[in-house]
């Protein structure tokens, strides 16, 4: 029976990854549950287990009653004479420990400690559960599409299953049943029956756990991302940097003729996205944001966060994007307020000149760093693989990304 028992601990430590310690201690408290039930008391009572063999013994410590006629409760009193069959030392007034066949216990009193088990069990399921899912939070993970709930979508992640919210889904983006997909895991919290798991589709972290599972360079740490803004289902722009002056950050994103963004661009379901270069000068970093649009100016002050953008006219339509999208993202990506205006605007606009927005001190601060536009050697080059536009230098925006 000891390797009949042993055997189904290995096999609950290795199907449900359930540790023996916690096996041993559910069968320790099941014991003394049914002692509990069958003597109405367990407070004299101690298990010992042999975690190699799994032999276990229940012991029952009792005082020692000089006769038997004077013994009130056998649970925890014994008399001499039998006391000293157990201890050929044993004194009235003193201890003696008596083990206690657990085949005596009632049918009642078994099943109590055989749910105890069970309880036990399940329990240690939900924790290993709740430990495993909690050390992917905010991490990306694949799961199945289970089928509509009220709320959303009930996505099965092997072990379990998590909810997708109708919030947190992408707009437009339809899920079939039995469709596999990559999801982010927002929060997992422990509850009584179970971890409530809660994932995203929609949120700008699922971007960047995708690029960091493509791309080698994030992965090793050679190229960062810096910020991401995202309207999902759209489009989404990500600020990337390399520590390494030899590894291009928006190339190694773009992979080679876009072979490495078009595998999330897939995974997004056509979303597209740019990769820009991320930039310490503000005026850089807000021009390069604002790609594919050229920009004649940029005025950023940084204390404010705000910033005044000049583009040539045939230009504002595309520095705005569709509905005020690229202006938009370009001020999540940057955190500053932009304000974006054609030349002819600029001009005829009340007070507008350009020495209002070059102070003494933002000079001093920025001086010979203010961005002008992309009219270096190198403008039209851009990242032209496959599939892809023209676009200014830092920009890894095309027709599919």
């Amino acid at each position: 029976m000891n390797s009949e028992l042993m055997d189904a601990l290995e096999t609950l430590e290795r199907e449900k990854e359930i540790s023996k310690e916690a096996l041993f201690e559910a069968i320790s408290n099941s014991l003394i549950t049914a002692c509990r039930n069958h003597f109405k008391s367990a407070d004299n009572i101690r298990i010992d287990i042999d975690k190699n063999t799994c032999e276990y013994h229940v012991i029952a410590t009792k005082e020692v009653i000089e006769l038997e006629e004077d013994v009130m409760d056998p649970a925890i009193e014994i008399s001499l004479e039998d006391a000293r069959k157990v201890d050929p030392e044993a004194q009235v007034g003193g201890f003696v420990e008596v083990e206690i066949n657990s085949r005596e216990f009632g049918r009642i009193a078994t099943q109590n400690a055989k749910n105890v088990i069970t309880q036990k069990i399940r329990e240690e399921e939900r924790n290993v559960i709740f430990n495993q899912f909690f050390e992917k939070k905010r991490d990306i993970i694949t799961g199945i599409v289970q089928r509509r709930v009220s709320k959303g979508y009930s996505i099965n992640l092997g072990k379990t299953d998590a909810l997708l919210p109708d919030t947190e889904c992408v707009p437009g983006e339809r899920l079939k049943q039995g469709g596999r997909i990559k999801v982010f895991v927002l929060d997992v919290i422990s509850t009584p029956k179970g971890a409530r798991i809660t994932v995203s589709r929609s949120h700008p972290e699922l971007v960047k756990r995708l690029f960091e599972e493509e791309v080698t360079e994030i992965k090793d740490g050679t190229v960062e991302i810096m910020n991401i803004a995202r309207e999902a289902g759209s489009r989404t722009k990500m600020a990337v940097m390399s520590h390494n002056p030899n590894v291009d950050p928006v190339g190694a994103c773009v992979g080679v003729n876009g072979s490495r963004v078009n595998a999330i661009v897939n995974e997004l379901y056509g979303e597209k996205i740019d990769i820009i270069n991320w930039s310490d000068n503000p005026g850089e970093l807000i021009q390069n944001a604002l790609s594919p649009a050229k920009i004649v100016n940029v005025f950023a002050d940084p204390e404010a966060r705000t910033a005044n953008v000049v583009v040539p006219d045939s230009q504002l339509s595309l520095a705005m994007g569709k509905s005020g999208q690229n202006a938009r993202l370009a001020a999540k990506l940057t955190n500053f307020k932009i304000d974006i205006k054609s030349e002819s605007q600029a001009v005829d606009a009340v007070g507008f000149r350009i020495e209002d927005y070059m102070g003494e001190e933002f000079d001093e601060e920025y001086d010979g760093e203010y961005a002008e536009g992309y009219e270096g050697e190198g403008y039209e080059e851009g990242y032209a693989g496959e599939g892809y536009e023209e676009h200014p230098e830092g920009s890894g925006e095309g027709e599919n990304a």
